[in-house]
């Protein structure tokens, strides 16, 4: 059974900086790729980064060069650092799991099978 777990939003001021974790349990080998996604009232869930097995990584434009995702596999823990914080990053930050997704699909919502509960973040 597979769990993740967000934690680390909150309330930041424009130009700073936070940093999600997301826990998992229940995952295998079979897991090739996890993700970060938000979604903002109103508004689609779109995708912000993720990465596979092997740490390759992929970004959404809007997040690139701000944005850092990284995982510890001897913690099972799926990491976001995210820097130079703007307004339109506030959103609903969720994370998400799945058996296999190819590396060009890597930020479609609809190609992920397990998703956590999200862990707000407000930027003003």
């Amino acid at each position: 059974h597979v769990q993740l777990v967000e934690s680390g939003g909150g309330s930041v001021q424009v130009g700073g900086s936070l940093r999600l974790s997301c826990e998992a349990s229940g995952l295998t080998d079979s897991h090739n790729c996890m993700g970060w996604f938000r979604q903002a009232p109103g508004k689609e869930r779109e995708g912000v980064a993720a990465i596979g097995r092997i740490g390759d990584t992929t970004y959404a434009d809007s997040v690139k060069g701000r944005f850092t995702i990284s995982k510890d596999n001897a913690k099972n823990t799926l990491y976001l650092q995210m820097s130079s914080l703007k307004p339109e990053d506030t959103a609903m930050y969720y994370c998400a799991t799945a058996i296999w997704v190819s590396p060009t699909r890597r930020l479609r919502a609809t190609d992920y099978d397990y998703w956590g509960q999200g862990t707000q973040v407000t930027v003003s």
